[in-house]
């Protein structure tokens, strides 16, 4: 899988048996960030992204207490990934910059309080008002069905 900025300067790889689980994040922090109604999530073990080009990074606290770390092409300033303090190893991805983006369905919805009225959620999403509270459910919402 492979993706990068609006620019061009920075290009990134995943290397993935399966493609990565997509989930869409309706809460008020994805919505400012994006400019939009909602950021589409990809996590993925930080070992399986190759990055290339010059990013920058800024860090802040989240509401959880956790750190988070946005990276940006240096030029563009679009998202690349983020970084939580809580899950070291992981990144997450900005779907929307996958070279192959309108490929993309979410397998779950989080946040949905707080998603814009005019969004409808497909009857066949996993939705939930707010986020997971246990790892062991964001694992079992982040793993792939079976082939």
């Amino acid at each position: 899988m492979d993706g990068g900025c609006g620019c061009g300067q920075v290009r990134y790889t995943i290397t993935a048996t399966q493609p990565p689980v997509v989930y869409a994040c309706h809460c008020t922090d994805c919505q400012t960030q994006s400019g939009s109604a909602f950021g589409l999530q990809m996590p993925v073990f930080e070992a399986m992204i190759s990055v290339t080009g010059d990013m920058v990074s800024g860090e802040r606290t989240l509401p959880s207490g956790a750190i988070g770390t946005i990276f940006c092409c240096s030029n563009c300033l679009i998202r690349i990934y983020s970084k939580n303090s809580t899950r070291p190893g992981m990144v997450v991805v900005r779907a929307g910059t996958l070279d192959a983006s309108k490929q993309i369905v979410p397998k779950f919805h989080l946040w949905t309080k707080s998603k814009q009225p005019w969004i409808t959620i497909p009857a066949e999403a996993i939705s939930m008002k707010e986020q997971p509270t246990s790892l062991e459910e964001w694992m079992r919402l982040l793993t792939p069905e079976a082939a």
